[in-house]
């Protein structure tokens, strides 16, 4: 994929199957983040921000099959404790990769069930996950290491949290950059 217009049409696509509607307005916001990677699509992420204020945040994440958004986290910021999220799975399934001790041993098999980046394998070091399906949720404590992938047919997972600061998160490969896009 090599231009921003085939990952918005694909986006798109992705939102359709989920019964997402959009306006024309929120269509021309949709967000393509490659990360700075030379890897996009297979990292990556395609967002839409349909609002973020001091208070809350709503936002719909597509991920591609396989499309991966790289281990980070939301540090505290300016007194509060950092961006806490609610992930609620719309359609497909994403394996959502967290640093939470709570989750049973179950869930600790590791990243064995997902194909990481090539190259990239040093920077994901959180190995439990719980599997998202339709209609099933988890929500991130702030401050919390994390990442996701999405399943073989990709995901569309609207999230809901507190004030986003995308350009505070800070990732556990030094390479990427939050806030580089498709041109």
């Amino acid at each position: 994929m090599n231009t921003s217009i085939e990952a918005i049409s694909q986006t798109l696509h992705y939102l359709q199957k989920a019964d997402i509607i959009l306006t024309e307005e929120e269509t021309q916001r949709i967000e393509i983040a490659t990360f700075g990677l030379p890897d996009y699509p297979k990292s990556g992420l395609q967002l839409l921000t349909y609002i973020n204020s001091p208070r809350y945040c709503a936002k719909e994440l597509v991920l591609f099959p396989g499309q991966t958004c790289p281990e980070h986290i939301h540090p505290p910021f300016e007194g509060t404790p950092g961006k806490q999220e609610t992930f609620r799975c719309r359609w497909g399934e994403v394996y959502l990769f967290v640093d939470d001790e709570t989750l049973t041993e179950n869930d600790a098999t590791g990243t064995s069930v997902c194909q990481l980046p090539e190259g990239s394998e040093t920077w994901y070091t959180v190995t439990r996950y719980i599997l998202l399906h339709p209609g099933e949720q988890y929500t991130i404590a702030p401050d919390t290491r994390h990442w996701f992938q999405a399943g073989p047919d990709g995901a569309v997972v609207s999230e809901f949290s507190s004030e986003s600061r995308d350009e505070l998160d800070i990732f556990t490969d030094p390479r990427i950059n939050r806030l580089a896009g498709l041109k």
